[in-house]
């Protein structure tokens, strides 16, 4: 794998980041009364001029969108926009739909609530199909990650898919307001912030991409598949890393 660039899809690669999984001693979390749900990073090749671009800002800046209002830290330079990050190995990432009750516009992995009698699997694979139209199977999975816990009363259960390099994407307009594939370069290149905040005493995570920031829970997730499975650094923890006050609810 380059150490610089995009990151060249195919079996070697599936083969290396499910041996770096395999070997990180992946922690989990007793539910204690909060609700079980799974997450997907769904990995799929990319084309850094086809799949570039953001659809949402496909006619300029909206002066009525503010995606760094409540962000802390320094947001300079910042407006929201998912922009030259394609190109190589990408994951699938979600900008939430204004139609959602909470965190409309917010960035996020394709995964929801377990349904009863669902393991952590079932209903990652099942959202992965309902949010953004890719059937995958059991054979998919790549490898898991660390439960984290969230404010709003949710454990989240990480797993990665292997999408195949070219999938037919059919992203729901009741769910998904923009399906982007970024480039894994972006998130191995980027520069992982730690922001104080008053109201926590365990710091934010921020994963710089594009000209905006992704919080926990996904920055979360992101930044732990980054450090195990991309870095192959084994072991590392995220569940001291706090969420920004505006996704507490």
């Amino acid at each position: 794998m380059s150490e610089s660039g995009p990151i060249e899809y195919g079996d070697e690669l599936r083969a290396t980041w499910a041996s770096r999984l395999d070997s990180h001693e992946r922690t989990t979390v007793e539910l204690d009364g909060r609700k079980h749900a799974a997450v997907a990073i769904v990995l799929v090749d990319s084309d850094a001029e086809l799949h570039d671009g953001d659809p949402v800002f496909a006619e300029g800046p909206d002066p009525d969108w503010d995606p760094t209002g409540t962000v802390p830290g320094d947001t300079t330079g910042l407006d929201g926009r998912m922009e030259g990050v394609a190109g190589g190995a990408a994951f699938l990432l979600c900008r939430r739909t204004s139609r959602l009750n909470k965190h409309a516009g917010q960035w996020a992995l394709p995964g929801g609530r377990l349904d009863p009698g669902e393991t952590a699997l079932d209903a990652a694979l099942r959202e992965v199909d309902e949010e953004i139209g890719l059937r995958l199977g059991s054979d998919s999975v790549v490898g898991w990650l660390d439960d984290y816990p969230t404010r709003s009363g949710y454990v989240i259960s990480p797993v990665v898919l292997w999408g195949g390099a070219d999938p037919d994407l059919r992203p729901s307009p009741d769910e998904v307001l923009a399906l982007y594939r970024i480039g894994v370069h972006a998130l191995r290149d980027g520069e992982p912030r730690q922001v104080a905040i008053p109201e926590s005493d365990r710091p934010v995570i921020q994963l710089p991409l594009g000209s905006d920031l992704i919080h926990a829970p996904t920055g979360a997730v992101l930044y732990q598949f980054r450090q195990v499975a991309v870095l192959d650094r084994p072991n590392t923890r995220v569940d001291h890393l706090e969420q920004p006050v505006f996704a507490w609810g």
